[in-house]
């Protein structure tokens, strides 16, 4: 291999190069460049498609969390969490921070998926797969009006 081909060490064991990480997203052989591509290693602070909570504590509204799926969302402070509606009318509130190395998760169909080392939690919190040593914690929330908010609210 000449020096040039070889690649470069990092300091994180498990984690991915950019190289790797744009494969198993399909961007490199789809030609598509990728300007804000995420660091392998590194945790995102907050999801990109949660606006802050309300000042009314309101998080999301209950129509748009599908039936059986997740929706990413944000406490007033930023914090990242997840809103799953398990069955029709039910909310359950997940913080958002694996529990590996606190990158943040998303929601991913019926599964939750850490984008930094592969953890899995299904809708319930619980470690399906991965590093994760433990679940992510629930929160308390209530449905107020067609909205989903905050328990402490």
């Amino acid at each position: 291999m000449s020096a040039t081909a070889q690649s470069t060490p990092h300091t994180c064991d498990g984690c991915l190069d950019r190289r790797e990480v744009l494969v198993r997203a399909g961007l490199v052989t789809m030609g598509v460049a990728a300007a804000g591509v995420l660091a392998a290693c590194g945790g995102s602070d907050t999801p990109t498609d949660a606006a802050p909570a309300a000042s009314d504590g309101t998080l999301a509204q209950l129509s748009d969390i599908p039936v059986g799926g997740a929706i990413s969302a944000q406490l007033s402070d930023g914090q990242p969490i997840i809103l799953v509606q398990p069955e029709k009318g039910t909310v359950v509130a997940l913080t958002a921070v694996c529990t590996h190395q606190q990158c943040t998760v998303a929601p991913d169909g019926a599964e939750l998926k850490c984008p930094c080392h592969g953890s899995v939690y299904d809708l319930t919190g619980a470690n399906v797969s991965g590093p994760a040593p433990s679940p992510l914690a629930q929160f308390d929330v209530h449905i107020s009006n067609g909205a989903v908010v905050n328990g402490k609210a």
